[in-house]
């Protein structure tokens, strides 16, 4: 399905208020056109992801209830065309070996417009 104007949409997922506010700025100077979505947990992505699904997600990995490895897994498995970055501040071979299993990017936090801008080459590696 062809893209309208470039439009595409980002499901940023974060417990953090202020990394999903920081990541939303550094896209929308980039891509001022696509549509932001967020989800405070993994569980709210799930839920989201069905009702209205993205092109790309970004994912944290420590949140409460469902982590974010999981949830993208579980995102993946269902939809396997949504580019997903895992952001995290816990660097541990495992999450970056788990998130390569996944196809999945790892982005090593905090988030800054460096490592925003990481997620976007991946994401657009593969449009």
């Amino acid at each position: 399905m062809p893209h309208r104007n470039n439009i595409r949409t980002l499901l940023i997922v974060d417990d953090s208020r202020v990394s999903r506010m920081m990541i939303r700025t550094f896209v929308l100077a980039k891509h001022p056109q696509w549509i932001i979505i967020e989800a405070a947990s993994g569980n709210e992505a799930l839920e989201i992801v069905d009702r209205d699904t993205p092109n790309y997600c970004t994912m944290d990995i420590n949140m409460p209830g469902i982590i974010g490895t999981e949830a993208a897994a579980q995102i993946l498995a269902k939809y396997p065309g949504i580019r997903v970055a895992i952001f995290s501040a816990n660097i541990q071979e495992s999450h970056q070996t788990r998130a390569a299993t996944l196809g999945a990017k790892f982005v090593a936090k905090p988030v800054t417009e460096r490592t925003v801008a990481l997620a976007l080459d991946f994401f657009e590696s593969q449009t």
